[in-house]
């Protein structure tokens, strides 16, 4: 079985390795990022009628600010950023599964003001008519050089789970710094944005069905059980 390697910031990093893990995957876990919070102002919560989290991240790190706005539902972009909500004290609205764009769908009617709490590395959305999105950036993603032993692992054939453009363009230039080769590599994106940003001479780049981890695990385990890829789209 060709190996997965997970570099995701931590605490994600270790709950895909546990998964990858749990369904039989040879996984590795090499955080290339550590999540650090930023400094923002807190605007007035009656400007607002619900908070659109893209990211559990978010909670983590936003600090005490969060507590001014407690009185907002939220929006979130999956059940993990849903479950830290909840925890923080947050009644949820909706708990996506296709992405924060999709989300947007499924606003109630009378949540026409929406403040997005996010990291700096994030997607553009785009509002359905009459909905305002204002953005504050509460937490960055900051990269780490790629250690000895994940440069050793991916001379070999290696699988690599991307869970954001920001990590696929970061493997990308580690990999260049390294001297280590793409075409024995196979890339699994979380989405069609993070195929792209990985770039070319892959051996294989491959996009998840679905805008979860869940879904992109699936996709890692059939990449780790093919020898080589077998008539699957790629970017």
């Amino acid at each position: 079985m060709t190996p997965l390697v997970v570099i995701r910031p931590e605490p994600g990093n270790a709950a895909t390795l546990a998964a990858a893990r749990a369904a039989g995957i040879e996984a590795h876990g090499y955080p290339l990022f550590a999540v650090a919070p930023r400094s923002w102002e807190v605007p007035q919560p009656d400007r607002f009628d619900a908070l659109l989290l893209g990211s559990a991240n978010v909670l983590r790190h936003a600090g005490a600010g969060l507590t001014a706005l407690r009185g907002l539902p939220v929006y979130a972009v999956g059940d993990a950023t849903a479950e830290a909500a909840r925890a923080a004290g947050f009644t949820i609205a909706t708990a996506g599964s296709g992405g924060l764009q999709a989300v947007l769908g499924e606003l109630d009617a009378g949540h026409k003001r929406l403040l997005r709490l996010a990291g700096d590395e994030r997607i553009a959305l785009t509002p359905p008519p009459g909905v305002s999105i204002e953005e504050r950036v509460v937490y960055a993603s900051e990269a780490r050089a790629m250690p000895p032993d994940l440069a050793e692992l991916l001379r070999e054939p290696a699988i690599v789970a991307l869970h954001s453009a920001l990590a696929a363009q970061h493997l990308s230039d580690q990999c260049v710094r390294n001297g280590i080769r793409r075409a024995p590599l196979r890339l699994a994106a979380l989405g069609p944005r993070i195929a792209a940003a990985a770039g070319d001479g892959w051996g294989e780049v491959a996009v998840a069905a679905f805008a979860s981890d869940h879904a992109l695990l699936a996709l890692a385990r059939q990449m780790c059980q093919d020898p080589w890829p077998r008539g699957r789209t790629t970017k």
